[in-house]
C-alpha cells in the first residue's frame, strides 16, 4: 500500500467513525443518551476510532496534520485518552455536545481533504 493510500484510509476511518457517531444519536434526545449505556459505549468507541486514525496521521504524515490546523488533532487525541483512561469520569453532556457540534464540522473538513475538487466547484 502506498503512503497516499494509507493516508486516505486513515482519513476515511476518521470520517466513517465520526459519521457513525452522528448517526447513532440521530433522533435521540440527550436525556435518552445520558441514560442509555449502549448509546454511550457506541459513541465512545467512535471517539477511540477517530483518535486512533488521527494519531496515525500525525505520526506518519506530520505535514498533513500541520497543513490542516483547522482540524483539532491534539484535541482529538486527548479525547481518546479521556475515553480510554477515564471512561468512568466522562461528562456525557460534553460527549453529546461534541457529537452534535464538533463532529459534523470534522466530517465537512474531512470531506474537503478526501474530495478537494468539490471545494472549488
Amino acid at each position: 500500500m502506498t503512503p497516499e493510500e494509507r493516508l486516505r484510509d486513515n482519513l476515511i476511518d476518521m470520517h466513517e467513525a465520526a459519521s457513525e457517531a452522528i448517526g447513532f444519536l440521530d433522533g435521540v434526545s440527550f436525556e435518552v443518551f445520558e441514560q442509555d449505556l449502549l448509546y454511550q459505549r457506541a459513541v465512545a468507541m467512535t471517539f477511540v476510532l477517530i483518535a486512533t486514525a488521527a494519531a496515525r496521521i500525525q505520526s506518519r504524515f506530520p505535514d498533513i496534520a500541520s497543513e490542516q490546523p483547522e482540524i483539532e488533532w491534539a484535541k482529538i487525541r486527548g479525547l481518546r485518552n479521556l475515553v480510554v483512561h477515564e471512561y468512568d469520569r466522562l461528562d456525557w453532556r460534553q460527549v453529546w455536545d461534541t457529537v452534535q457540534a464538533d463532529l459534523p464540522k470534522l466530517v465537512r473538513q474531512l470531506d474537503q481533504l478526501l474530495h478537494p475538487h468539490i471545494q472549488g466547484e
